[in-house]
């Protein structure tokens, strides 16, 4: 997915609840960029939760292959190989 989060501005109207926009109006929010930035994330958090529902089948059959047959590298993680001392013990 390409970055949107520093694409140009586009104009639009918007309605709004009158009494929360006159309360951030009164604190000094800037309206423009706090719809921008809570939109952004919304957009983003359900992009991502459709990509994983759209996948979720490839990612359930990647996993069961993977806990079958193992990652490629298995064999060169000695790290994570039991020593032979622990069996002593």
């Amino acid at each position: 997915m390409r970055s949107i989060r520093n694409a140009p501005k586009r104009p639009i109207n918007l309605s709004l609840n009158s009494k929360v926009l006159d309360m951030a109006r009164e604190m000094g929010l800037n309206i423009s960029q706090t719809v921008d930035a809570l939109l952004t994330e919304e957009v983003l958090r359900q992009y991502w939760q459709r990509w994983g529902e759209d996948n979720a089948e490839a990612i359930a059959h990647y996993n069961a292959r993977i806990e079958r047959e193992g990652l490629f590298s298995d064999r060169y993680r000695s790290f994570m190989r039991a020593s032979p001392d622990a069996d002593a013990a």
